[in-house]
């Protein structure tokens, strides 16, 4: 398995956020070939955190294209800056 975290700093409403994830990029990324989980998680004080599973790198290459072109056509209002993006391979899970 091969996992991406992303992290956004600075978002100004976490809430609609949120929904716009929920409803709009969540159906998007289940799609991507390989998929096994993805999480989009609050951890408050204007940070939001992304992690998506996928089978393989390949995937989750995939989806970090996608996330890129979602939030730039769909969340740039809300997340003004740049994600820090971390990815590898899992080497240990529950």
């Amino acid at each position: 398995m091969y996992a991406v975290m992303r992290r956004y700093e600075g978002v100004t409403d976490a809430a609609e956020a949120g929904r716009r994830v929920d409803e709009g990029f969540v159906p998007l990324v289940c799609r991507v070939p390989g998929f096994v989980a993805y999480y989009w998680v609050d951890a408050g004080d204007g940070v939001m955190v992304s992690t998506s599973v996928f089978e393989d790198r390949a995937g989750a290459e995939e989806s970090v294209r996608a996330a890129a072109d979602f939030v730039r056509e769909n969340l740039a209002p809300l997340l003004p800056h740049a994600p820090q993006v971390t990815a590898g391979p899992v080497v240990a899970a529950g």
